[in-house]
């Protein structure tokens, strides 16, 4: 998928101008406020168990509006784009106390169960208030600077981050129990495996182009590298090729899932249904996509083999239908330069692996073929699952 390629939804989070980041920033919010709406409706006192991967939903919805006021209207340098000093001194919040109950870089992740978070009606008025001034001055950055790239990167950033937590809200409900009603974010069953893609060995330039629109720091500089021949899976690995390894190996059943009187089911809106097995395999750790590997013979693919794929042959090359695992490690590319939200990125190079792609939870304008995702390889409730390659 070259850039001239993608969604229209994908490039305009990227590279579109003021009227389009204006619509795409009102969109979002609507859906994150369903999003919320939802828990409201399913969770009595919006309560959730302390978990590693959970946060209270009312803390979540207040830190998406904190982040994009934080970025926005309270940065003084939010012209100078990815340059822009992130300790320069804030201009006040619209909420006195919302850096404390808010910024995730200060907030521990357990005390958030505890914070005096305002109710949820005061949390919307929040939401709202912020978005009309983020509007406001997107309007205002369009008349002065028209589509500059630096002049619009924080209302592309905080579109992003609202985006990337609309998917971890959905995720979530999954891990709950709770039903997801939106048709736009149920998986879709996947045909019967196509042909492998095969590649001959040469160089891929990996990352994003500079000044070609909004990158993620992590996604820069775009460098080259040689890759070696590779035939790639066409698609994810559906449930119908992973089970057979499950039932041969005696390995434990994948997370929602188990074996009843021979008949595959899934946990799934608080009861168990039969499994279709057409589905992309999802919520894998990483360790579960090696296992199965090595057992069938495979490999997992490289990120870079994953890009030159998806870059070069979207015609055949289908993604998005879950995160799918590399064998890549999370790592900064040489000539890294860290990004004003300096905790995106840099805190997270510790050997983490790399996911490309996107999933059936994740928006539209989010998935972008060079987008490096990262999670630990442990985790098993982020929608992830993976192709393979040949070995040798």
């Amino acid at each position: 998928m070259h850039d001239a390629s993608l969604t229209r939804a994908a490039r305009d989070a990227r590279q579109g101008g003021p009227a389009a980041l204006a619509e795409a920033l009102a969109a979002s919010r609507a859906d994150t406020l369903a999003r919320f709406a939802a828990c409201e409706r399913a969770l009595p006192g919006l309560a959730v168990p302390l978990r590693a991967e959970l946060n209270p939903p009312l803390w979540e919805l207040g830190h998406i509006g904190w982040f994009q006021e934080f970025w926005i209207a309270r940065n003084p340098e939010r012209g100078r784009g990815w340059r822009a000093d992130p300790d320069a001194p804030r201009l006040a919040p619209l909420r006195a106390d919302a850096d404390a109950l808010y910024d995730s870089s200060r907030v521990p992740h357990d005390s958030r169960w505890q914070l005096p978070l305002p109710d949820a009606a005061a949390t919307r008025d929040d939401l709202e208030r912020q978005l009309a001034r983020t509007l406001a001055l997107l309007g205002e950055a369009g008349r002065v600077n028209g589509d500059s790239d630096d002049a619009l990167y924080f209302f592309r950033l905080a579109l992003l981050h609202e985006d990337m937590h609309h998917e971890a809200a959905l995720y979530m409900a999954r891990g709950l129990g709770l039903a997801v009603d939106d048709a736009r974010w149920q998986p879709r069953a996947l045909p019967e495996p196509p042909p492998e893609l095969a590649f001959d060995a040469g160089p891929w330039r990996l990352g994003s182009a500079a000044g070609a629109g909004f990158a993620f720091d992590n996604e820069l500089p775009a460098h080259e590298v040689a890759l070696p021949a590779c035939r790639i899976d066409a698609q994810a690995l559906r449930w119908a090729e992973y089970l057979p390894f499950v039932e041969a190996t005696g390995q434990a059943a994948p997370r929602h899932l188990r074996c009843d009187g021979g008949r595959w089911q899934q946990w799934l809106h608080g009861g168990w249904q039969a499994l279709d097995l057409g589905l992309a395999a999802c919520h894998l750790t990483r360790d579960e996509a090696l296992a199965w590997c090595c057992w069938a013979g495979r490999r997992l693919p490289t990120e870079a083999e994953w890009e030159r794929a998806a870059c070069t042959r979207p015609e055949a090359f289908r993604w998005g239908d879950v995160w799918e695992w590399t064998a890549s490690p999370f790592a900064p590319f040489d000539g890294f330069l860290p990004h004003p939200y300096r905790d995106y990125s840099a805190p997270w190079f510790d050997g983490r692996p790399v996911l490309r792609g996107a999933s059936h939870c994740t928006q539209p304008r989010l998935r972008h073929p060079r987008y490096r995702n990262f999670f630990p390889a442990t985790r098993s409730d982020v929608p992830a699952g993976f192709r393979s390659c040949a070995n040798g």
